[in-house]
């Protein structure tokens, strides 16, 4: 019996270094071009390296390297080598461009101007994790960690809110530490740039898609959903009415950037596969990221 290796596919690993390379390179830009020289702040790993930038001198490239490096090596120990490897080539390549930026020492704005610079930081840091999150990738920033919180700590509450008290409390230890003002242009930021990661991702859909999947890979596919994503699988039978064949549709509900994932493992196993991705409003569940559906 032989066993049949996979190939790589260099072409579409030449399409994802492509992205992450534009995607890192339009937040390096952000980061040292528009947010340190006009003395900002914002959310996540970003925030939390410059309120120890205030207590440190030391570069702010060097820190996020720290920083990120830490994260790796509590999520492999603590969550598997299986969540690792979604955020190790970020982990390496994020702060290597941040290194090679920081040394041009540049700034975008022709002068200070925190409210533009807040606008600009938000709207290029969502173009960059759009263009990463898309291509199925992520960065070992707070998500990670909150990813961590839930599963050690925190089991039964949401990783969205656990996610939303990390930024908080990092945006306000920056005001306690860059004053209110700055703590308030931080929050500026992190709202517009939530809302273009969504934008670059799907347009002006929401946070929640349903995916559809018909493949001749039920179980595999079923398997991955469950195991890899996390999500709830529901089995459908439809009859093709031009064949009059029968087969079993997977439905789940997800993130839009978990659909991405599920796209490419897909496609990936089953070329023949049909995949429809719907919009989503408004999900009441007890499911991660959902809204409870005990509440008012």
């Amino acid at each position: 019996m032989k066993i049949k290796i996979e190939k790589p596919n260099f072409k579409k690993l030449g399409v994802d270094m492509l992205f992450i390379l534009i995607g890192c390179s339009i937040s390096a830009i952000s980061t040292i071009g528009i947010l340190i020289p006009n003395g900002l702040t914002s959310g996540g790993v970003t925030g939390m390296v410059r309120i120890v930038q205030g207590f440190l001198p030391v570069n702010f490239s060097v820190l996020y390297y720290c920083f990120s490096i830490t994260i790796l090596i509590i999520c492999s120990i603590l969550l598997g080598m299986k969540e690792a490897r979604k955020i190790l080539l970020l982990t390496i390549t994020f702060p290597t461009i941040l290194f090679i930026f920081e040394h041009f020492q540049f700034s975008i704005l022709e002068e200070k101007d925190l409210f533009l610079a807040a606008i600009y930081c938000g709207v290029l840091g969502g173009i960059c994790s759009g263009l990463v999150f898309s291509r199925g990738y992520s960065f070992g920033g707070t998500d990670t960690i909150a990813k961590i919180i839930q599963k050690k700590f925190m089991p039964h509450v949401g990783l969205s809110q656990i996610l939303l008290v990390i930024d908080a409390c990092v945006i306000v230890g920056s005001g306690y530490l860059f004053g209110r003002n700055i703590a308030l242009y931080a929050l500026v930021t992190q709202v517009i740039f939530s809302k273009t990661v969504d934008f670059v991702m799907y347009g002006f859909e929401t946070k929640a898609v349903q995916v559809e999947i018909i493949t001749s890979k039920r179980d595999e596919v079923a398997n991955y959903i469950m195991t890899d994503i996390s999500r709830g699988v529901t089995n459908v039978m439809v009859t093709g009415e031009y064949t009059k064949t029968s087969r079993q549709k997977i439905v789940t509900i997800c993130s839009p950037r978990e659909s991405i994932l599920i796209k490419k493992y897909v496609a990936k196993h089953d070329k023949n596969a049909f995949v429809t991705v719907i919009h989503v409003d408004t999900v009441w569940g007890r499911g991660e990221g959902f809204t409870d559906i005990q509440k008012d």
